[in-house]
């Protein structure tokens, strides 16, 4: 029957639709909508020359290979066909992949290695669907595969899948059920009806159908529903409950706030008044807004020890190590917001990573964090350190860092002129901090004065001098890089204030400000902003007055300002930052040696599975069944490590599904065997046909006393399944046989053994049909192994 294999494509197009949630645009349906349609077309055209379930799942996989060839690489053997080169350019998309799935923040862009993970994941989903709907009869099985197409994207994505994605892939399912149960319902039609049995409103699409309804109106009157809130419609969702930084900052606009709420609570940071810092945006846009990475980096795992921060290459001086204790309260964000420099964090998740470069700790997805303890270094360097840093030359930091392109003259002239007088960095930092003093009529003030976004800059810096923390650090970081000073903008919290035994952070302590790189020392802080609630810290090296030295002569500098001498490298200290430097890099070059390990391993058991299937399909038959397990086995482990190189996550559920189908998948293997036995018209053909008719009644719940004679038990048999006419005659044939070989001594069967064994396994199938349980949790296979 055709129908049931496009209703399953067409169920899987439509759970597909979750994916939208994560994957911006729908561009990225055109892509699934192919692999769907290549793996049914496959399946309709082997299933009509009777090829073997089993082969046709694997044309299915390879036709899904085939695709991912012709469409993401240009080495494919005639353009199609998989080779080393092909794999070898897969191998690059997939690593892209990965790296998108470990750091990409939903909904992410539709680029081609997005787009070859959908494929892959789809195409498998639809081989899944079609070997239940189709193969195996099951299509209620299904239900658990599009299960976990729903659960990937709602355990990733901030906000709440798209409502017609749960609609339509009800809708679709349901579809499935009714097709099912029609079919069944044919099946069926002549057999006498119990009174009261007849469908209505217990059938599968009616009872899914009223599920769908109670869950959706419970969804949006009652339940939270997804990751984050109600349905639409509901009130009181999730989203409100949370609240983190916006971190695409522009000069014009406010941070992200929303009343007064309580998001952290900070213990044993005692009267130390320091920021708490969230993330730092490294990109000036050109019209006076700053934008963080356009993609985060790798990092390092944040459930360690940290490796030092980039740049800073010496001490400032005794270490001030403090443990610090920050619970979130409402806050729901992607970041981990620390203090000072992090030497080690504890007790966050373990998909968290810390970017040393830009300074931040942040996990795959926006959430509420348990509460976690940071061991900070709260250590600053003095002035005289900062003014003896030589100026920060190309490769010292990032080229992001220094890029001035878009900064207009005026602004140019401006850094110029601040700091014309002054040879040392940090005499010219200071001079540009000084120009927002208030006594130059620079003023605090929440609202955000007129003006075009294009003329903000200039507006803030020589019109109207009003505006608050983003407008102040904004504009101090373009003028330090206008005079060629690498400069970022950092976002978090001002300390708060107490209360009890903890500080309290709310909203309206979110706050940004500029941090300066100084080779030798790393970044430091400077904040331009004179807050009005006196919450501002300003550092003791950028309260100090006056310089030490000469500033008017650029040429004292080399006299006045000698670069620091290099380290002499690791020490033995464990304390030591540098030796977390080396240990990060070890760490790196151990992962690189793990995937090679994981590719090493693959290649093993992809022969070792090889190797399994051709003994278990030669040689004599007890030697057969004994590698048959270790090929189902080998095979299984093949999988499951191909999984892992996208995700260990996708290698658990492969596993899972592949545990929950093994016993179907044994049975199968059972069937087929002792039918190419009966076929062959060897020696052991009736044996084989008497046992596989024995496994069928034990799977429907009928099982053959061993007591009982082959004729007894043959019209039991008969009874209990109600045999037709055919199925009879067909069973009469199997037992003569039977009789003849057990009994008589006849080791050659008749030829009619083969069309009436399969005669007798359809009249059975077509009198007594297997649910879907009995067909994943088959009765002769579980009672062999238990009993």
């Amino acid at each position: 029957m055709t129908v049931t294999p496009v209703v399953a494509a067409v169920t899987t197009l439509c759970a597909s639709l979750a994916l939208a949630g994560v994957i911006d645009g729908l561009r990225w349906w055109g892509y699934a909508g192919v692999a769907v349609t290549v793996v049914t077309a496959v399946g309709l055209g082997l299933r009509a020359v009777r090829t073997p379930i089993l082969l046709v799942g694997l044309a299915q996989m390879f036709s899904v290979l085939c695709l991912l060839v012709a469409l993401f690489t240009d080495s494919g053997i005639l353009g199609l066909f998989p080779g080393p080169a092909a794999f070898a350019e897969l191998g690059d998309v997939l690593r892209t992949s990965i790296e998108v799935v470990r750091t990409g923040v939903p909904p992410v862009e539709a680029t081609p290695a997005v787009l070859c993970l959908v494929v892959i994941a789809i195409g498998l989903v639809a081989v899944l669907v079609d070997t239940l709907a189709v193969s195996a009869g099951t299509p209620a099985a299904c239900g658990l595969v599009l299960l976990c197409v729903y659960a990937v994207p709602a355990s990733l994505a901030d906000e709440m899948l798209p409502w017609w994605a749960f609609v339509l892939g009800a809708v679709s399912f349901a579809a499935l059920l009714a097709v099912d149960g029609a079919h069944r319902h044919q099946q069926w039609s002549n057999r006498p009806m119990v009174q009261g049995t007849s469908g209505g409103v217990g059938s599968p699409a009616s009872l899914v159908s009223g599920a769908v309804a109670i869950a959706l109106f419970a969804g949006a009157t009652v339940t939270f529903i997804g990751t984050v809130g109600q349905l639409p419609g509901g009130q009181n969702g999730g989203a409100s409950n949370g609240l983190g930084l916006n971190p695409f900052t522009s000069l014009r606009g406010m941070l992200d706030q929303d009343g007064n709420i309580e998001l952290f609570r900070v213990r044993n940071l005692g009267d130390d008044p320091r920021y708490l810092r969230a993330l730092t945006l490294s990109r000036f846009d050109g019209n006076g807004g700053w934008l963080p990475p356009e993609e985060l980096p790798a990092g390092a795992p944040a459930d360690r020890r940290l490796p030092a921060p980039d740049g800073l290459l010496q001490s400032y001086g005794p270490s001030k190590a403090v443990e610090i204790d920050i619970e979130p309260v409402n806050s729901n964000d992607t970041w981990a917001p620390v203090f000072g420099i992090p030497l080690r964090m504890r007790d966050l998740p373990e998909d968290m990573r810390y970017d040393p470069v830009g300074g931040m700790i942040y996990g795959p997805t926006k959430r509420q964090l348990p509460r976690y303890v940071e061991e900070a270094d709260l250590s600053q360097p003095s002035g005289d350190q900062l003014r003896a840093a030589r100026p920060a030359l190309p490769g010292d930091v990032p080229d992001v860092y220094m890029v001035r392109d878009g900064i207009d003259e005026r602004v140019t002239a401006l850094a110029n002129q601040l700091t014309a007088r002054h040879a040392a960095t940090f005499d010219k930092v200071r001079a540009i901090l000084a120009y927002f003093d208030p006594g130059n009529g620079f003023v605090y003030d929440t609202e955000t004065a007129a003006g075009s976004d294009e003329s903000a800059l200039e507006d803030f810096l020589f019109d109207s001098k009003s505006g608050f923390c983003e407008q102040y650090a904004s504009s101090m970081a373009i003028l330090l890089r206008a005079a060629g000073i690498p400069s970022r903008v950092a976002m978090g919290y001002t300390a708060g204030f107490e209360s009890g035994d903890y500080r309290s952070i709310t909203t309206q302590n979110a706050h940004a400000w500029v941090e300066v790189f100084f080779p030798g020392l790393g970044w430091i802080q400077f904040d331009p902003t004179p807050l009005s609630d006196g919450t501002t810290y300003t550092p003791p090296y950028a309260a100090e007055s006056g310089s030490s030295g000469p500033e008017d002569d650029p040429t004292t500098q080399t006299e006045q300002s000698p670069a620091p001498s290099a380290p002499a490298g690791p020490t033995d200290d464990p304390q030591n930052p540098q030796n977390d430097q080396a240990g990060a890099g070890a760490a790196n070059l151990g992962q690189g040696g793990a995937q090679t390990w994981q590719w090493v391993t693959i290649g093993a058991l992809v022969g070792l599975s090889a190797l399994m299937t051709a003994l278990s399909g030669t040689g004599p038959p007890g030697r057969r069944r004994r590698y048959v397990p270790l090929a189902a086995v080998a095979w299984t482990l093949t999988v499951v490590f191909l999984a892992a190189v996208v995700s260990w996550w996708l290698a658990a559920l492969v596993l899972v599904l592949l545990l929950a189908a093994a016993p179907g998948l044994i049975r199968e293997r059972m069937r087929l065997h002792r039918r190419h036995e009966v076929h062959t018209n060897g020696p052991t053909a009736a044996t084989s046909a008497w046992a596989e008719l024995l496994a069928e009644s034990t799977d429907r719940g009928a099982e053959v006393d061993q007591t009982e004679t082959v004729r007894v038990a043959a019209r039991r048999l008969a009874n209990d399944h109600d045999l037709d006419d055919d199925g009879k005659q067909a069973l009469r044939t199997v037992v003569g046989e039977v009789e003849r070989s057990w009994y008589g001594g006849s080791t050659t069967p008749d030829p009619t053994l083969g069309p009436a064994f399969d005669r007798l396994i359809a009249g059975l199938r077509r009198s007594d049909p297997l649910g879907w349980r009995a067909k994943l949790l088959p009765r002769s296979v579980l009672r062999r192994r238990t009993g």
